[in-house]
């Protein structure tokens, strides 16, 4: 009679955890803390996984919710000792590059693209249209920076002055995290913290990548042969499967395709 005895030569879990779309707050955004995060916290905690990987596909988005992502990662890679690998397939820039330096370790395609260590205020302004409609916009504030950058009055050089010191702040904690993360394995190149990107292997010779590499090869490269895959995703309420936010999901589905397009995607 044979007996099965729990946990002897069990094969390794390497769990999977997919980061795809924009970066943004809130649940309903394809990437945030409060969304991915429970997601994540499974993945570490449910079977004690030999590792962890992460499947990045993100042109990136808020600062704020790709540095508590990351955190959360590190966090719990650092109190589990699991080992963390980045895996990225079309794109991980900007924000997306901020999660894949979680990682221990970062595998790409040789046509993904990386970096775009850089950050971006965008907007619009309508005084002209306003003007031309004869609308006569009035704005009563309590404190003399309280309308700053208000796209329907004309734009003050010391708003812009102003909004390009925090943007620069912003930048300078990005790239204090690249270079905590990859330390000297960063080439000596002024370029890589200038928003510029590259395709993969350009990025594995400036140390923004480890190599070219897959998933399913390079965790069987390192866990063995036998190693299986336990998937993590967030989950999709019932009525988001039925259409019910269909205007919010058409928006941010062309605000998603325009940020893939800025990397010819």
């Amino acid at each position: 009679m044979k007996f099965r005895i729990p946990f002897i030569n069990r094969k390794p879990v390497v769990a999977v955890i997919r980061l795809s779309g924009m970066i943004g707050a809130g649940a309903r955004a394809p990437l945030s803390d409060e969304a991915i995060g429970p997601v994540i916290e499974k993945a570490f905690a449910r079977g004690k996984p030999a590792a962890v990987a992460l499947v990045i596909n993100s042109p990136g988005g808020s600062p704020v919710q790709s540095s508590l992502i990351a955190a959360r990662i590190r966090r719990l890679a650092e109190e589990k000792k699991i080992p963390v690998h980045a895996f990225v397939e079309d794109v991980a820039a900007s924000g997306g590059y901020w999660l894949a330096v979680a990682a221990d370790d970062i595998w790409a395609d040789r046509s993904s693209i990386l970096g775009s260590i850089g950050v971006i205020s965008a907007g619009f302004g309508a005084q002209v249209f306003l003007t031309r409609q004869g609308i006569e916009r009035r704005v009563y504030t309590a404190g003399k920076s309280k309308s700053t950058l208000d796209p329907f009055l004309p734009e003050k050089p010391e708003d812009v002055t102003r909004l390009k010191g925090l943007l620069g702040e912003i930048h300078e904690a990005f790239i204090d995290h690249v270079k905590a993360r990859r330390g000297d394995k960063l080439a000596d190149d002024p370029e890589i913290f200038t928003g510029e990107f590259w395709l993969g292997q350009r990025s594995v010779d400036l140390g923004l990548a480890d190599g070219i590499g897959h998933i399913e090869p390079k965790m069987k490269e390192l866990y063995g042969d036998k190693v299986r895959f336990a998937k993590y995703g967030p989950r999709r309420g019932l009525l988001a499967r039925f259409g019910a936010t269909l205007a919010q999901d058409a928006l941010g589905a062309v605000e998603e395709r325009a940020s893939f397009a800025r990397f010819g995607l």
